[in-house]
This record gives C-alpha cells, sequence and structure tokens, in this order.
C-alpha cells in the first residue's frame, strides 16, 4: 500500500513494559486490549521473552520496528488531531476526545463521515493511522503525519481518487488487511472469509515483536522454564535467522503462501519482482517502490556473503558504525579473511579515492554508492545495489547518478568530465547491464545479444540473468525459445524463475518444451510461475509431466487462497482456469475479482475478454459497457468496446469509442491505426487520410506512415503517396520494395 512495509515493529509500550520493571513500567496507565491478539499454535505471549532477554528487548524498544503498529493513545499518537486539512478540495478534519481520537473525511459513499481511530500504523519519518470500516476492515488514512516538519500530508498523486474506489482511502489499495498485514505485526494472519468478503484478522502482537524475526518461541520458552536449561544453547527451540526473515518485508515480492519462519527459504514462500521496466532503472537502481531485496541481491556484496546483519545491529535495526567506518569494516587496505572470491580491499577513504575534502558530503560512501530516492514524498531509501556513478548512463538512459544528483546546478556532461580528470576514463568502459536492458524497447537484434550475453554471464548475479531472459522473450518471441530452454536448466532459482516467467510470453506450443521440467523444480515460486505459463497446455500433450502439473496446481491453488482478497490475482486465475477449458470456474474467478474490488477496470476488462473468447459477444459488449460507466476515462476499456462493437457490426458506435480513446490517448499507435482502418471500411477513407496525415506531422510512427501510405495509393493521391514513402524509406532503410515503390511513384508523378 501507499503506506508501509517499510517501519515495522513491537508496541512501544508493551516492549518498555516487559524488558524490565527497572523502566518505570508502572508509571503507564493500563493500556487498552487489543482485541485481534490471538495465541497462535506455537507461539508464546511475547511478554515472556525480555525477562531473560533484557538487554536485546531494551535495544529493540528504541528501534523503528518497535512502533511499526500500536493502539491509537496518548502515547503513540504523534500528529496534531485538533486541526483541518485539504488537498485537491477534499477536506479531513481531525479531532479527539476522551483520550480518543477521530477523523471526518469523505467516506466510500461520498457522503463526510466521522470515523474513529484505531491503530497507528509507521512512526517516521511519517504516521498513518488506520480505522475500522466495520467487517473486520482496517483502512489506512491517504492524509499521513510527516514527523520530522510537523504537518499533515496527502500520500496520493494527481486528482483525488472517487469514494469508494480502488484507490480512495477507503478502498482495497488500503486496506490494512490485504495491503499491508503481512510486515506490521506478529504472526499477522489475515483470515479473510470469501462468502462475507469480510476479515477476522490476528496477530500475536500488535508490532512487529521478538517472534517475528526469531520465529514461534512456544517449545523454546517450555526448555527456558524447564531444568534442562543451558547457558550454551540459547537459541534452543528456535530457528536459525538468517537474511531471508528481512527480505520477507523488505522486497517487492507476492506471497505464495503462509506459515513462512526464519530458516524456511524465501523462494518458497514469495516470488520476488525481477527487473522490470517499471520498477528499475536500466542500471537497476530503483525506480518505483521495491525496498531492498532486488537492490541488493544485483550486488558483489551480496554475491560475497554479505548480508544485513553486517551493517545493521539485529534489535534496533541501527547501522553498526557512522560515517565511512561502517564501509571500512570490510574495505580496508588488506584483504579480509573472510572473502574467498570477492576482494575489497583498498584504500577508499580519502581524497585520493573520493576527490572531496575529507568529511563533507561527497567523501561519504553511501552519499556515492547508495543515493538516496524518496518515497511517500517523505521518505528517503538508499539504494542498496551499491552502482558507481556513471553520469555517461546518465546522459543516454536517463538514469540517476550521484554527481548531479549533489550537484544539482551541474549536468551530465560537467560530471563525467570530472570522473575523466580523476580516474582517467576506464570507467566508462567498465561492465553495465544498464545497455541490454534499456535497448529493449526497441526490439533489436543488438538488444537481444547483449541480453544473451547477460544470461549466459555466470558473473552476474541471479536477478540480473533471470530478468535478462524475461526481458528477452518480450522482444524475441519463438527465437528465445532455446535459450529460455538454457535458463530453465540454470543452477539458480532466480534464473530458473526468470526462464518460467518467460515462457508465459513464447507461443504456447513451445512452452512444454521449454520449462516443462521446472513444474518438479524444488522451489515453489518457479513450480508457480512454470504451471502458470503452462495452463493452456492440454493434459493429454503433458505425458510423463502430467504429475507434476498436478502438484505444481496445488502451488498455484495455495497461492491463489492465500491471496483470497486480492481481485488481480483471482482474475489471473480465471485466466489458468480458462487455458484448463474450465470456463464455468473461470468466470467465476472473473466475477469474484469484480466483486473484491467493483471499480478496478481491468477485472471487468477481463471477464470481457473472456466472454468474447467464449463467442459471447453480447456479453463482452455489455461488460465492457458496464467497466466505461464506473471508469470512463481509460481508453483501453474504450478501445475493447469498440473492438466489441466491430463483432456486433455497429460500426458508427464502435468509431465513436475508437476516437474516444485516441483522445485518451493520444501517444497510442495501436489506437490510431485501427481507428483509421475503421473509418476506411465505413467508406470515409479521406477523413481517415486526413487523420494520418495530422498523426504523421507529429512523429515517425512506421505504422501511421505505412497506413497513410496505403490509403494515399487507394484515393491515388500521389504526391502524398510519394511523400509518405520517402519518410518510409527513411525508417525502413533496407526496405527494397519501398525504394522500388518511390522509383514508381516518382515515374508517374513526373514522367519524361
Amino acid at each position: 500500500m501507499a503506506a508501509t512495509v517499510r517501519s515495522t515493529g513491537v508496541l512501544l509500550f508493551l516492549l518498555l513494559g516487559f524488558a524490565g520493571r527497572s523502566l518505570a513500567a508502572d508509571s503507564f496507565s493500563t493500556p487498552v486490549p487489543d482485541s485481534r491478539i490471538s495465541s497462535h499454535q506455537g507461539f508464546a505471549d511475547e511478554e515472556t521473552c525480555a525477562s531473560c532477554h533484557g538487554d536485546q528487548a531494551t535495544a529493540f524498544a528504541k528501534s523503528h520496528h518497535a512502533n511499526a503498529m500500536a493502539i491509537a493513545d496518548e502515547k503513540t499518537v504523534r500528529a496534531n488531531f485538533n486541526t483541518r486539512f485539504e488537498h485537491d478540495g477534499v477536506a479531513t478534519t481531525f479531532s479527539r476526545r476522551d483520550g480518543r481520537f477521530f477523523v471526518r473525511a469523505e467516506g466510500p459513499d461520498g457522503k463526510e463521515t466521522e470515523f474513529e481511530v484505531k491503530y497507528t500504523f509507521a512512526y517516521e519519518p511519517l504516521q498513518q493511522y488506520l480505522v475500522d470500516m466495520g467487517g473486520g476492515r482496517l483502512q489506512a488514512l491517504d492524509v499521513a503525519w510527516d514527523t520530522a516538519k510537523h504537518r499533515w500530508f496527502w500520500l496520493g498523486n494527481g486528482a483525488a481518487a472517487k469514494a469508494g474506489s480502488t484507490y480512495h482511502w477507503t478502498g482495497p489499495f488500503y486496506r490494512w488487511n490485504r495491503t499491508c498485514i503481512d510486515c506490521h505485526s506478529t504472526d499477522p494472519q489475515a483470515n479473510f472469509q470469501p462468502a462475507t468478503n469480510e476479515y477476522n484478522s490476528t496477530y500475536v502482537a500488535t508490532s512487529i515483536g521478538c517472534q517475528s524475526c526469531h520465529g514461534p518461541a512456544a517449545n523454546h520458552v517450555e526448555w527456558a522454564k524447564s531444568e534442562e536449561v543451558s547457558s550454551s544453547k540459547p537459541d534452543f527451540g528456535l530457528p536459525k535467522v538468517d537474511a531471508s526473515i528481512c527480505f520477507a518485508c523488505h522486497s517487492r515480492r507476492a506471497k505464495l503462501s503462509g506459515g513462512y519462519e526464519p530458516g524456511k527459504p524465501f523462494l518458497d514462500y514469495f516470488s520476488p519482482a525481477l527487473l522490470r521496466q517499471d520498477l528499475y532503472f536500466p542500471d537497476g537502481q530503483i525506480l518505483d517502490e521495491v525496498f531492498e531485496y532486488g537492490s541488493f541481491q544485483q550486488s558483489k556484496m551480496a554475491r560475497a556473503g554479505v548480508t544485513c546483519i553486517d551493517c545493521h545491529r539485529p534489535h534496533d535495526a541501527r547501522l553498526k558504525a557512522e560515517g565511512n567506518a561502517l564501509c571500512t569494516q570490510c574495505h580496508t587496505q588488506t584483504k579480509p579473511e573472510r572473502f574467498v572470491k570477492q576482494d575489497p580491499s583498498g584504500l577508499f577513504d580519502g581524497p585520493s579515492h573520493t576527490h572531496h575534502p575529507v568529511g563533507s558530503a561527497g567523501a561519504q560512501c553511501a552519499n556515492c554508492h547508495m543515493p538516496e530516492r524518496t518515497y511517500m514524498k517523505v521518505d528517503p531509501r538508499r539504494d542498496h545495489s551499491f552502482v558507481i556513478p556513471r553520469p555517461d548512463l546518465s546522459a543516454n538512459f536517463g538514469t540517476p547518478n550521484a554527481c548531479t544528483t549533489c550537484h544539482a546546478g551541474k549536468d551530465n556532461a560537467w560530471a563525467a568530465e570530472s570522473m575523466d580528470q580523476w580516474y582517467g576514463t576506464e570507467w566508462r568502459r567498465r561492465p553495465t547491464i544498464a545497455h541490454a536492458f534499456a535497448e529493449t524497447t526497441n526490439g533489436d537484434q543488438a538488444a537481444m545479444a547483449a541480453l544473451r550475453k547477460l544470461v549466459d554471464d555466470h558473473d552476474q548475479a541471479g536477478i540480473v540473468r533471470g530478468s535478462a531472459i524475461a526481458r528477452m522473450s518480450r522482444i524475441g518471441g519463438t527465437d528465445v525459445t532455446a535459450d529460455v530452454r538454457a535458463a530453465s536448466q540454470d543452477a539458480d532459482p532466480l534464473v530458473r524463475l526468470g526462464a518460467a516467467e518467460a515462457a508465459g510470453n513464447i507461443p504456447p506450443e513451445h512452452r512444454l518444451e521449454a520449462i516443462g521440467d521446472l513444474l518438479g523444480d524444488e522451489t515453489r515460486a518457479v513450480r508457480v510461475a512454470a504451471v502458470t505459463a503452462l495452463g493452456s497446455t492440454p493434459m493429454d500433450l503433458l505425458g510423463d509431466q502430467r504429475r507434476r502439473f498436478e502438484k505444481a496446481v496445488e502451488d498455484l491453488r495455495a497461492y491463489v487462497e492465500t491471496n483470497a482478497d486480492v481481485a488481480e490475482t483471482q482474475s489471473n486465475y480465471g485466466f489458468f482456469l480458462f487455458g484448463q477449458q474450465r470456463t464455468a470456474d473461470a468466470e467465476a474467478a472473473f466475477r469474484r475479482a469484480i466483486s473484491l474490488d467493483p471499480t478496478l477496470e481491468g477485472s471487468r476488462a477481463n471477464l470481457a475478454e473472456f466472454y468474447r473468447a467464449t463467442g459471447q459477444n453480447d456479453n463482452s459488449e455489455q461488460t465492457y459497457r458496464e467497466a466505461i460507466s464506473i471508469s470512463p476515462e481509460h481508453a483501453d476499456l474504450r478501445y475493447g468496446h469498440a473492438l466489441s462493437l466491430v463483432r456486433k457490426k455497429a460500426m458508427a458506435d464502435a468509431i465513436k469509442e475508437l476516437e474516444e480513446a485516441v483522445r485518451l490517448d493520444p501517444a497510442s499507435s495501436r489506437y490510431k491505426t485501427t481507428l483509421a482502418v475503421a473509418l476506411d471500411s465505413v467508406g470515409r477513407t479521406e477523413d481517415s487520410l486526413d487523420n494520418l496525415d495530422r498523426w504523421a506531422a507529429h512523429g515517425d510512427d512506421a505504422d501511421i506512415i505505412g497506413l497513410a501510405l496505403q490509403y494515399s495509393l487507394k484515393l491515388q493521391r500521389l504526391p502524398d503517396a510519394l511523400k509518405y514513402a520517402e519518410v518510409l524509406a527513411r525508417l525502413r532503410p533496407h526496405d527494397q520494395q519501398i525504394s522500388g515503390l518511390i522509383g514508381q511513384l516518382r515515374q508517374a508523378i513526373n514522367p519524361k
């Protein structure tokens, strides 16, 4: 959700209470009991931990994690609840009465209503507030408190969302039970009730507690109380903690199953997002809010065996050392013994390397190699891919670099020249993933070759190689089947995950050959991706893989059940069911998605396309009509509706919808060319050509130019045809047919 899987932790007053009565816990008033706290099987009461681990509990109480969620009271609420805030014409009024906190805001029906704030959410640099909307739903206000500037601010962008819609604060996007619950409480369980669309959510502790990282402690507590207790086994009865427990929250991922605990394989419970264009810059730096996993996995540090707790203290989550001393734990003049394959040694903490005065901002390792990007408007996060500043890439691909981020008045050329003076020009030739990932938008063979090189480079991180094969499949089609097959046999599970996702983009008849073996992969994330890609494979073609397919379907079904309240998951499952020729179940899944989020246009569009594919044209057109009534400003809905009208031979109405699609998304070549073809089909070729001529004047789109050429010839407008042919020849210099046509047109216009 807009707010936060970032700040996680245990209820502050609770930890202070059990961290030792010497901390004056008796001075606190009796806390209000949290009705959502439940004794989950295998878990102990969080208060018991501090009786033996007082030092750790005291340290943890100082962390942001310890304040991730709390019952709203005088001690936990940080905001001014005696004020009014307005954004985009929408007013929110905050008040407090009898130690309780209230907000008057636009409700799901569009009417101004007063709601009681039940919980605080996160601690700093911002704090949000949760409201109980009934049916077990907790909704996060989209107005948050800036704890540094002591002011309210709106988390959204652009125009305010309509009341009751997906991105309105009362909608699914801001629902704690659906979007936030995994990372702000101890063993949270959503307990969604599909029959009623309600929740019975519970957790062991309101905020993140000891057992969030150390796992269920009931056996450990029993051991500690027994006569067998021994100081030589302080973690008896607890799973071993590793970095995966951090990544469970500090990652952009899909949850595959419940029950994750420390020590269990991360990829058996979560499927992380790969390096997609909407999430990462071409060089791998963070773009959208992706947290740390995807960045850190790219780094040499991760491949060298460095983990979160090498830099962060495990209980208060603060850095182990200040400034560059943190980095020089490993980056010393002498190679540390722990690093076998990597050599981090060197003299880095000095002007000879930084070329900035000692102690200045430019001399800090993190400022150059971990640049910040701000999310949620006030929350700066450092990039954990540990990139080297590359202003030359910034000039070519628009990637950020620390030089011009800090020196705001300077440009990339200045930064590059400065680096040339300091380090020579060799830095410009350092290998980078940027060229491969940036050029994929052109779909050319050079991009394919660069991506293939990344996939084959075993010195690259698994997430880079897996992302490269997934990206290849989007531009290479059938040509990458052999590449996908090879990647599916890789030792790295992230590469195999990329291969499984890539298979969804190659022709269906080649998918079983490419990734059939992944149906029995040892990693659940890979199995789920593989069975999803193979969903339309006829059972009689599975052969020896049929048994593995059926087992993988069980993993897929568990994923769908785990995300039973997520409309997008249910809609995607509908496509899988349709591929299995279970049309009734598929339709039910699409309708289930709509019931979960009635204003999410994608769910209705998917149902409409399902009706189209099953020959139910009237239902398809009607479903598109319903979607447009809810979201009239979405060009893709107008376009889909237009095609449904074409199938019904209602061409006049179809043309109106295509015109509307072009108006809403004037950059779409597909919408424009479809409108042009539609106009021509009803005898309005001149109108079509007039539109094409206008659109061609604003860009060099080969599809638009080619269609303009075709209709110019049809109307015998030979000078216009020559003009378009010459433009097309420039865009397609190796097309001999265009060259020949130009000669014919010139001869026809000026015969000698």
